[in-house]
């Protein structure tokens, strides 16, 4: 579909393409060299995404007086960044809790190291304001659009499951943000499977309601994902252990500053500024730093398990195999409950 059409909104979409981020199965990407932070013998080549992980720890001020070099290289995916993480292109880079599943289930070379928890009301499949489906039963029979592999796929899975449905009790059509967008704008398609900032993008812009949310349905969390050569070079692993601090502190500036956040990400993104504070109180700023732990890993299984008996993954395999949990210590549990900012956002 072209961004130009006669609705308002793919003008917006242009930039929000790149949030098929840490959620997409399956999405191209392009990758590149970016800047390079700091100075020292050592060099952390991460991999990134539009708005992400060097945003933040710049406007944080965490990349002050960096005493070893990050080089940065920006991708448009999860699963690409993930790909250059298994060919030892990139030593670590945060992608959302679904391409690890499928780069597992690929036999690639990753490991997971650290994670977040997070809301999960930006995880929502939304209807029209004047939809008559009013629970998520109400799906039975109907067309639903929803990005393949996605973490809002197993999202519409779970909650069909949770309301005695199946996915076959739908009707799916497996679109990617820009084309469901107009699917769901021109009511082609009676449901939209989301995520943040598409979901705060809908219901500013695109005339959507919350059919319902991901919150009790998916783990709201995200991660961490290294080379395991990285991680068995003793100076290397040092320096993650460091980056992997100065995000911690990153995260605590984000929720205690949202709009200076939004600001930023916005300028960073194309997002508007209101539908980037909206995300922020909705997800992105309610994300705590936890431990990859046992509950981290048995909710990972379960989303592997489903994307497996789906067919969208090859095998089946132990999602632990694929974790280090060397920088676990002093951190809460994953299940500690996200951040706040209280009830009207």
């Amino acid at each position: 579909m072209s961004a130009r059409t006669a609705i308002a909104l793919p003008a917006l979409l242009l930039p929000l393409v790149l949030f098929l981020t840490g959620c997409s199965g399956s999405s191209s990407a392009n990758s590149g060299g970016g800047n390079t932070d700091g100075k020292g013998s050592v060099t952390l080549n991460v991999g990134d995404q539009k708005g992400g992980s060097e945003a933040v720890l710049r406007a944080a001020g965490e990349l002050d007086d960096l005493p070893y070099k990050i080089r940065w290289s920006t991708f448009t995916s999860g699963p690409p960044l993930l790909e250059a993480v298994n060919a030892k292109a990139v030593d670590i880079g945060a992608v959302g809790n679904t391409p690890p599943v499928f780069a597992a289930a690929a036999k690639s070379k990753i490991k997971v190291v650290a994670a977040t928890h997070g809301t999960s009301y930006g995880e929502a499949i939304v209807v029209k304001k004047g939809s008559e489906l009013r629970a998520v039963a109400d799906l039975k029979g109907k067309s639903v659009a929803v990005a393949q592999g996605s973490s809002a796929h197993y999202q519409l899975t779970a909650s069909l499951a949770k309301a005695g449905l199946s996915i076959d009790d739908v009707k799916v059509s497996l679109l990617q943000p820009a084309d469901a967008l107009a699917a769901f704008t021109r009511g082609k398609v009676d449901a939209w499977a989301i995520w943040d900032p598409y979901t705060s993008q809908a219901l500013r812009q695109a005339d959507a309601r919350v059919l319902t949310t991901g919150q009790g349905v998916v783990n709201g969390l995200g991660f961490q994902v290294a080379a395991p050569a990285a991680l068995d070079d003793g100076e290397k692993s040092k320096v993650i252990a460091d980056y992997l601090r100065r995000l911690h502190r990153a995260q605590d500036w984000v929720f205690k500053h949202p709009k200076e956040w939004a600001k930023v990400w916005a300028k960073e993104t194309g997002l508007p500024y209101e539908t980037a504070l909206d995300s922020v109180h909705r997800s992105h700023g309610t994300r705590v730093t936890v431990a990859v732990d046992e509950a981290a890993v048995a909710s990972e299984q379960k989303i592997a398990d489903t994307f497996a008996e789906l067919g969208l993954t090859p095998r089946r395999f132990s999602f632990r195999d694929f974790v280090d949990t060397r920088f676990n210590a002093g951190l809460p549990p994953s299940t500690a409950a996200p951040r706040s900012y209280g009830k009207g956002h």
